[in-house]
């Protein structure tokens, strides 16, 4: 008699059983889910529905953001005055921010290779590249400063009591020699998986370096390369585009998790931070940008940002600099009539190294309210130290929601200030993020049209003559 096959039938009835326990719990997992969530999702999809009909109506992209943005606020508002649930629409959020985050890498990659390839001089790619990095700490250092002052004399964290979360626990900051080894590449196909992007660039400059070269001597060996390199851009450019198109719907998405999950109440007492902040971003937008613009590039500051408003719309919305990195190239190209040399290599390379607004402003403005805080002391050699080390943690930030963290823990280990006091400031990181990427953002741009008017790449004509053409990438 085969005992195998006797116990057979209990086996797969015993299988059976299990799936059907399987199959009950999930169907309870949705139930629960849908019960508990659907007043903020029926909220949501109505907002959804809404800013969808705008689109069928021909209504701009810019104003459909800006519309879910307040939407948002409202909405969230509301969820919080409730106390309602608000996962369901948190994962909508998420699954935007994952959709962005799908992009960066092979985005990037081929656009730092596709940039490089363009140049086929060795000699001006190296000029090239000591320009933009020059012109990227150096802003950012001005941005510390700026931030620095305007902390200064708003004092945001004067009467502010507050206890710090329990269970809070600050971020471990690595060593200098640490942070060295992280930017080193070691397996590309790993850096990738890990979304590592800093070694991913280096590691196409190596690439890219290695096709210049060999494009000198056998051209016909890399032409295929450079072909499938370029073909691919323009895949991943198409990519985005859809990515893009989902902006006005994740924006309302992040937006009402943030309103409903922190309120007014939390926000109220932080608002002298909120404030000091956005000025000194303002400031140096109009100070720092628009002398670059006006006294370097000799171009009219309100036509060139005026030009560029669209790119910027976009990364006040995202918060994040890749998802804005393709219509940032477009609107460069198109509008303000940079070569797309200078372009492809400048902005890729920003928006991983050149972060005015996270680097730069939000952590001068958060160790003046930490130390005011606290109650410590700041002198000169602190507000030096300040500044340095913000133009050298800034490098290398990713270009993702919510990096500038990162930055403002190292600025308050180098000046001994209690890293526990970045909790105070966690209920406005969302709120002061858009404010930062946009200069992040207007900050590439800035230093590409210096670069290219330098190198004579620039169409001054064009430019003056306010011919544009279609953005692909700011869909209607």
């Amino acid at each position: 008699m085969d005992r195998t096959a006797s116990r057979q039938p209990i086996e797969i009835l015993g299988n059976e059983v299990v799936c059907l326990e399987n199959e009950g719990i999930l169907q309870n997992n949705l139930v629960d889910a849908v019960v508990s969530n659907w007043i903020s999702l029926l909220i949501s999809a109505v907002v959804i529905g809404f800013l969808y009909y705008l689109k069928r109506k021909n209504v701009s992209f810019g104003t459909r953001v800006l519309l879910a943005l307040g939407l948002g606020i409202v909405a969230g508002i509301v969820f919080n005055w409730l106390q309602l649930a608000t996962d369901g629409v948190n994962t909508l959020g998420r699954i935007f921010v994952n959709l962005i985050r799908m992009i960066v890498i092979p985005l990037v990659i081929t656009a730092v290779i596709s940039s490089i390839m363009t140049i086929s001089d060795p000699a001006k790619l190296r000029k090239i590249g000591v320009k933009t990095i020059a012109i990227f700490l150096g802003t950012t250092g001005v941005a510390a400063v700026i931030g620095l002052i305007v902390a200064l004399i708003f004092n945001p964290g004067a009467g502010i009591k507050q206890d710090l979360p329990q269970g809070f626990t600050a971020r471990e900051v690595p060593s200098f020699w640490n942070v060295i080894m992280d930017l080193t590449p070691n397996n590309p196909v790993a850096d990738m998986s890990a979304g590592k992007v800093v070694p991913v660039i280096i590691f196409g400059l190596f690439l890219a370096a290695a096709i210049v070269q060999v494009m000198q001597k056998k051209p016909e060996a890399v032409q295929p390369f450079r072909n499938f390199i370029q073909s691919f851009l323009e895949i991943m450019y198409q990519v985005t585009k859809y990515v893009i198109r989902l902006t006005p719907y994740g924006v309302f998405a992040l937006i009402a998790v943030m309103a409903a999950r922190y309120g007014a109440d939390t926000l109220m007492p932080l608002i002298m931070v909120v404030i000091a902040t956005y000025v000194a971003l303002l400031l140096h937008t109009v100070i720092t940008f628009g002398s670059m613009v006006a006294f370097w590039a000799k171009v009219n500051p309100w036509k060139f940002f005026k030009k560029i408003y669209p790119m910027v719309v976009v990364a006040f919305t995202t918060r994040s600099s890749y998802a804005t990195l393709p219509l940032n190239i477009e609107v460069l190209n198109k509008r303000v009539r940079i070569s797309p040399k200078i372009t492809s290599f400048v902005a890729p390379l920003g928006a991983t190294m050149n972060f005015n607004g996270c680097g730069g402003v939000w952590p001068a403005v958060v160790a003046v309210f930490v130390a005011e805080v606290f109650g410590l002391q700041l002198g000169i050699m602190d507000y030096i130290l300040l500044v340095l080390v913000a133009m050298i943690s800034s490098i290398g930030t990713a270009g993702v929601p919510g990096p500038a963290a990162i930055s403002t823990t190292v600025v308050l280990t180098a000046l001994g200030l209690p890293l526990e006091g970045m909790a105070l400031v966690l209920g406005i990181e969302a709120l002061v993020d858009m404010g930062r990427t946009a200069v992040n953002m207007m900050g590439d741009s800035v230093a590409a049209l210096v670069v290219a008017e330098s190198e004579g790449e620039f169409d001054r004509a064009a430019f003056d003559s306010d011919t544009e053409d279609a953005l692909e990438m700011n869909p209607a």
